[in-house]
């Protein structure tokens, strides 16, 4: 009889493993239907953005040279230093600001720590874009919206609200024990080098997590970049080329260039994230190793 139940109980399982697996591979197959259709579009030899084939009829290259050769009207090669450029910088001062952040309120005790915490989780319930009216006002009083100073301007719009993403950071830097630091004080430390000479090696995981994160914001934003770069092509990000690839004066003939431009975007992150998805992972958990 309990053999019975044993094995009932063992096919039961099976069953459920199998409807479990039939799931998650029909939502990757959606996941991944895009992507693919993006990929097959970037090779494809027919022009334009109609067409009856999901698989391209001829595939071609000419996409991809096109974005680095014809720079007449859309200079993507320009576009993606831009991007890059404005991406590492912002990456290096926010990745600053939310360690640094993190550090402070998971270690030190003030008066206004609370409050803070509590004000930065209540602005975070908003969008970012509802602020961007404001801030593009600001930056124009502060003579910011025009010339090269844009690349500037954009830097200070993602990395300026950078420490009020604290929270992942914090919850890594409290499973650090405070011994470590006290011990450190002791031997007259300053906190400045507990944080940079022994917290920062202990915290690798949370350090390539902060820094992941804070390049993708400036590299794929789309909203800000296009309210401060407005009409100067010269500025123009990634993310406002790939768009005005689809204006209707364009989409013909730059079309299948778009999803070549996209795949191009997306190598580095895939790159980034393939290299560190250890580090990203331990991150986000919050685990401490070594």
């Amino acid at each position: 009889m309990a053999g019975k139940k044993l094995q009932s109980a063992k096919k039961k399982k099976m069953i459920n493993n199998t409807i479990v697996h039939i799931v998650l591979a029909v939502l990757a197959i959606i996941w991944l239907f895009p992507i693919v259709w993006v990929i097959l579009t970037s090779f494809r030899a027919e022009k334009g953005s109609y067409v009856s084939t999901f698989f391209p009829k001829a595939f071609t290259l000419d996409n991809y040279v096109k974005l680095f050769t014809d720079t007449s009207i859309l200079n993507f090669p320009q576009m993606f230093m831009n991007t890059l450029f404005i991406a590492i910088c912002s990456c290096i001062l926010s990745a600053f600001y939310v360690l640094a952040v993190s550090y402070c309120l998971s270690r030190l005790k003030f008066k206004m720590r609370k409050p803070y915490m509590n004000m930065a989780m209540i602005l975070g319930l908003f969008p970012g874009f509802m602020s961007m009216i404001a801030v593009y006002f600001i930056l124009k009083a502060m003579g910011l919206t025009e010339g090269s100073l844009i690349k500037l301007a954009l830097i200070l719009c993602y990395s300026g609200g950078a420490g009020l993403s604290f929270q992942i950071a914090k919850g890594f830097f409290d499973t650090i024990p405070v011994a470590i630091d006290e011990a450190a004080l002791l031997d007259g430390c300053t906190r400045w080098q507990i944080f940079s000479r022994i917290t920062l090696p202990l915290s690798k995981p949370i350090i390539v997590y902060t820094v992941l994160t804070s390049f993708m914001a400036p590299w794929l934003d789309f909203i800000f970049a296009k309210v401060i770069c407005r009409a100067n092509s010269d500025q123009y990000t990634i993310a406002i080329g790939l768009w005005k690839m689809l204006e209707k004066e364009y989409i013909d003939s730059w079309y299948t260039s778009f999803a070549a431009g996209a795949v191009l975007i997306s190598i580095p992150i895939a790159i980034l994230f393939l290299f560190m998805q250890r580090y990203y992972v331990d991150g986000v958990s919050g685990a401490v190793k070594g």
